[in-house]
């Protein structure tokens, strides 16, 4: 991989990670449209680490917060002496469908999930779902904000979130998904997405960069590659933190599921052209 295209790539993750519209599938389909190789899942799995470290940085507040109080929880043998504590267990326990199904289907996921065209129909679909739960949210004259996420709020954004290893479905999109199902207010469901996503992309990252350590350390270039992308990455992708958190305390969601639908059929036709 030369250094144009890990500035490149860095700069897709970046954009792409937190905008419900995939960063995986983003990260898939341009290196084909330009004709360079697949970077491969665990590329696409270890600079998720660069806009790992963009979220601790814009939420280091919460973080701390939510860490300190589940720290007094286990000094004092309790479970939930505070709200902040709950919604850390939440977010520890929402982390495991993903883990789960990760450990689970690891090589599916990493090859034939990453076809074209399931890309495609991923992108359609779940853009379809992220409308419906728009409808539904629309219905509703109350939004919920974050000290009224509970266990089962927890644990159907979970579940959504381990949609997000179909290449196309969107981590942020899924689980701002059924964060609106579960009556979440939007900016509340893309905060929750956000922190939810901690944890399981640290590990992801972690247990690629560990699992290929020798692969990736044989050769400098490669090493370079990660990390230049990882920067870029990390830097834009505070910045995206940022937009998508103030674009949802006043707009829908319509502009990211117009864009994913559109994206979905071009992908579609383009294979079918060859």
């Amino acid at each position: 991989m030369s250094l144009f295209e890990a500035i490149v790539l860095g700069l897709i993750q970046g954009l792409t990670e937190f905008l419900p519209i995939s960063s995986t599938a983003h990260l898939r389909v341009l290196p084909a449209w330009f004709g360079w190789k697949d970077p491969g899942a665990a590329f696409t799995a270890v600079i998720q680490l660069g806009t790992l470290l963009a979220v601790l940085v814009y939420f280091r507040t919460d973080i701390h917060r939510l860490a300190t109080a589940a720290l007094t929880d286990v000094r004092s043998l309790r479970y939930g002496t505070s709200t902040d504590a709950k919604l850390a267990w939440m977010i520890a326990v929402g982390t495991i469908p993903i883990v789960v199904c990760g450990l689970l289907f690891k090589d599916y996921v990493k090859n034939d999930l990453r076809d074209l065209r399931v890309i495609a129909w991923a992108a359609i679909g779940f853009s379809l779902l992220l409308l419906m739960a728009e409808i539904v949210a629309k219905r509703r004259p109350e939004r919920r904000e974050e000290g009224s996420i509970g266990w089962g709020d927890a644990l159907l954004v979970g579940v959504f979130q381990a949609f997000a290893l179909i290449p196309g479905a969107s981590r942020s999109g899924v689980t701002i998904t059924a964060g609106l199902f579960a009556g979440l207010s939007r900016e509340t469901a893309a905060r929750f997405s956000f922190l939810l996503s901690l944890p399981s992309v640290f590990a992801a990252g972690v247990y690629e960069l560990y699992k290929d350590r020798h692969e990736i350390a044989s050769s400098g270039n490669d090493v370079l590659a990660i990390v230049v992308a990882s920067i870029v990455a990390g830097i834009v992708g505070y910045a995206s933190i940022a937009f998508l958190l103030g674009y949802l305390k006043k707009h829908t969601t319509y502009v990211f599921i117009i864009y994913r639908i559109v994206l979905g059929v071009l992908i579609l036709l383009l294979v079918r052209n060859g």
